[in-house]
C-alpha cells in the first residue's frame, strides 16, 4: 500500500479543523477477476425469460433509454402539520471503480439485502482505457494527465458491469469528475466555471462514448440517459465548489455534495443548488469531531499511511463505526437532519473502513427494519423529497441546531401556523 503524499494538506488533530479536512480518493490498482452481473431468469423448469428492460440506444449505444428507473420510492409528498420528519441517510461512494477487490458488488449486495439506495459518484476516467488517455484534456494539466490511475481493460469492464447493475437496482449515478487534481497549479481549487464545464463535458463523454473509445460493442449498454441522470456530484478533495456552482446551476444540476465544512443541520441551497456537505460527527475518544467520510477517519488515525501497523486495526475499526453510528443517533434523536456519509472502494488499513461503514449501515438498517421511519436513499431521491416540502416547514427545520430536538415535540413544533409565511425560501442569498 502507498502513503497519501499526493493528496496535499489535511486538517488533522484537535479542534474543528479535524472535521474540515479534504477528502481524497486513492489510486485504484488492485488486480483480480471481474465480477459478473446478475441476469434475469425464467421460472424453474421453463425457458429463460429476460428481465432486462427494452432499450433505445443513445449515440453510439454506450447508453440507452430504458424507461423509468426501477426500484424507486413512492412519489414524495409534503409533511403534514405536526408530522415528524423521516430520518434520511445517504451513503455515497467517490470514484465508484471496481478493480477486482469485490467492494462495489459487496455494497450493492448489502443495499439490496436491506432495501436501500445509494449514490455512486463515478469518475469518468474509469470508463476510459489508458491507451486512449490522450482523449482527456484536463484544465491546467497536460493532456492525458491524471492524479488517479487509469484502470486496466478488465477493470473498466468490471466497472461497467457494476454501474449498470447499480442503476437497475435503483441507485444514482452521479459524477466525481475525472483526473482528481488536488494540489499544485492544476488543482481543481483554481478552476474557473468555464473549466469546470469542460471537465463535466469530458466526464459525460467518457460515459456516453465508452463503446467508441474501447471498441467493445459486444457488452450491454448502460441503461440510462446520462444527460438526464446526472444531477449532482462531489469534487475531488472537496475543492472548488464555489467555482463549480455557477456551472452546475447552468446545467440544471439539483445538488452538489462538495462542501467540506458541514454540520448536522437541515440543508439549504447555495447559488440555487442544494448544498449537501459531509458533516462533522462525534469522534469517540476525542473532544473534537471528524468529517463523515472514511478518508477523514483514516487521516485522524494513521495520518498519512494506508498501511499502518495491524495491531491498531480492531480499535480503529470500532472507532470509525461508532463515529458513523453516533452521528446517526444524534440526528435521529434530535433534529432529524439528513445524515450524509462518504466512502471510497479502498482497502486502506486492511479494509477496516469498509468493515466500519458496513457495520454502521447494518445498524441503521436495523432501525428501519424495526419500524422506524428511517429512509436509506440516494442524494437524488432525497432531493425529490425536499423539493416538495413547504418553504415554511423547511425554515422551521433549519431553525434546529446540531443535536437540538424541537421544543415541545414535533407535533407542536411543526403545527400549522395561523398564517403560513410566504417569504421563507429554500434558497440562500
Amino acid at each position: 500500500m502507498r502513503s497519501l503524499t499526493r493528496r496535499g494538506a489535511l486538517g488533522v488533530g484537535a479542534g474543528a479543523a479535524a472535521a474540515v479536512g479534504l477528502a481524497g480518493c486513492g489510486t485504484l490498482g488492485s488486480n483480480g477477476s471481474s465480477p459478473s452481473a446478475s441476469s434475469g431468469k425464467g421460472h424453474s423448469g421453463g425457458p429463460a425469460k429476460s428481465m432486462e428492460p427494452r432499450t433505445k440506444p443513445i449515440g453510439d449505444g454506450s447508453t440507452s433509454f430504458t424507461g423509468t428507473q426501477p426500484k424507486q420510492p413512492a412519489k414524495p409528498v409534503p409533511l403534514e402539520a405536526g408530522q415528524t420528519p423521516p430520518q434520511f441517510v445517504i451513503f455515497s461512494w467517490d470514484g465508484a471503480g471496481e478493480v477486482g477487490n469485490g467492494l462495489f458488488p459487496r455494497f450493492l449486495d448489502l443495499a439490496k439485502q436491506h432495501g436501500a439506495s445509494m449514490t455512486f459518484f463515478l469518475s469518468g476516467l474509469y470508463l476510459l482505457p489508458e491507451s486512449k488517455k490522450r482523449l482527456y484534456n484536463p484544465p491546467n494539466n497536460p493532456r492525458g494527465a491524471s492524479d488517479i490511475g487509469y484502470l486496466t481493460d478488465e477493470h473498466v469492464k468490471a466497472t461497467l458491469t457494476n454501474v449498470r447493475r447499480a442503476w437497475l437496482e435503483g441507485h444514482e449515478i452521479g459524477t466525481h469528475f475525472n483526473g482528481h487534481f488536488c494540489s499544485g497549479y492544476g488543482t481543481v481549487a483554481n478552476w474557473t466555471p468555464q473549466q469546470w464545464r469542460s471537465e463535466i463535458d469530458q466526464a459525460k463523454s467518457f460515459v456516453k462514448e465508452w463503446r467508441t473509445n474501447t471498441g467493445w460493442h459486444d457488452l450491454p449498454s448502460l441503461p440510462f440517459d446520462y444527460d438526464k441522470e446526472l444531477v449532482g456530484g462531489r469534487t475531488p478533495c472537496l475543492l472548488g465548489q464555489n467555482q463549480l456552482l455557477p456551472t452546475a446551476r447552468s446545467l440544471g444540476w439539483r445538488y452538489d455534495a462538495s462542501n467540506p465544512g458541514g454540520r448536522q443541520v437541515w440543508p439549504d441551497k447555495k447559488n440555487g443548488v442544494w448544498d449537501y456537505p459531509l458533516q462533522a460527527v462525534p469522534f469517540p475518544g476525542h473532544s473534537f469531531e471528524v468529517l463523515s467520510m472514511d478518508y477523514n477517519m483514516l487521516a485522524n488515525q494513521s495520518v498519512n499511511s494506508t498501511n499502518a501497523p495491524a495491531y491498531n486495526y480492531p480499535g480503529w475499526r470500532t472507532q470509525a463505526a461508532q463515529a458513523y453510528i453516533s452521528g446517526f443517533q444524534r440526528a435521529y434523536e434530535s433534529n432529524r437532519a439528513p445524515f450524509f456519509i462518504g466512502n471510497h472502494f479502498e482497502h486502506w488499513n486492511g479494509g477496516i473502513y469498509m468493515d466500519a461503514v458496513e457495520q454502521a449501515f447494518k445498524h441503521i438498517a436495523a432501525e428501519k427494519e424495526k419500524g422506524a421511519d428511517v429512509r436509506m436513499v440516494s442524494f437524488k431521491q432525497f432531493t425529490d423529497w425536499i423539493d416538495v416540502q413547504k418553504p415554511e416547514v423547511l425554515a422551521k427545520l433549519r431553525g434546529l441546531d446540531v443535536g437540538q430536538a424541537p421544543a415541545g415535540g414535533w407535533k407542536s413544533y411543526l403545527a400549522a401556523s395561523p398564517t403560513a409565511s410566504s417569504t421563507a425560501s429554500g434558497d440562500a442569498a
